[in-house]
């Protein structure tokens, strides 16, 4: 069995689409998965599979999601040995996290287009900084300079795939 981590895109934010983490485990125990936990109320279970596949293991939760709550909830599928890997990528080494300073990685449902690095460097600003390794993009988020937050919604329409946004203390926790 593999360990893996979902992120749910848009569950539990701003009081909309409201999924309790009981109602996950459950829902992921009857799709099959084993060892279910939840962490924090933002879409973060950390679960085991027999499979490899992790875009089959999308499908089915995203499956199963739709089925039982009535409404569409991407996910975002890493194994753990991924996780330690994002974590260790992290190219933004040295930098504390604190009320100024961010760090998020947004994790990508598949790979982006071939033009993706060409698109974040016309993103890049004083207030936002960002890298990209495969099917994650590391933001450097300087809050005190950015005239509006940093938008997940934004990074998707720019790179044209499904993506879900957790901050770097968050993809830590994850694995612990």
């Amino acid at each position: 069995m593999t360990r893996y981590v979902a992120f749910l895109r848009a569950i539990n934010v701003g009081g909309n689409r409201m999924v309790k983490m009981e109602v996950l485990r459950e829902l992921f125990a009857k799709a099959g998965f084993k060892n279910i936990t939840t962490y924090i109320q933002s879409g973060n279970v950390i679960f085991e599979s027999a499979s490899t596949d992790t875009a089959a293991i999308e499908a089915k939760i995203e499956k199963q999601m739709l089925k039982a709550l009535g409404f569409e909830i991407p996910a975002c599928v890493r194994s753990f040995k991924e996780m330690d890997a994002i974590l260790k990528n992290n190219p933004f080494p040295g930098i504390v996290p604190d009320k100024e300073i961010q760090i998020y990685v947004a994790f990508l449902q598949t790979v982006p287009g071939a033009n993706a690095q060409e698109i974040l460097t016309s993103l890049q600003s004083a207030a936002e900084t960002y890298h990209i390794n495969g099917r994650e993009v590391y933001i450097l988020s300087r809050k005190t300079l950015m005239k509006t937050p940093f938008s997940n919604n934004y990074l998707e329409k720019k790179l044209g795939v499904v993506s879900t946004t957790r901050n770097l203390a968050t993809v830590g926790k994850v694995l612990l």
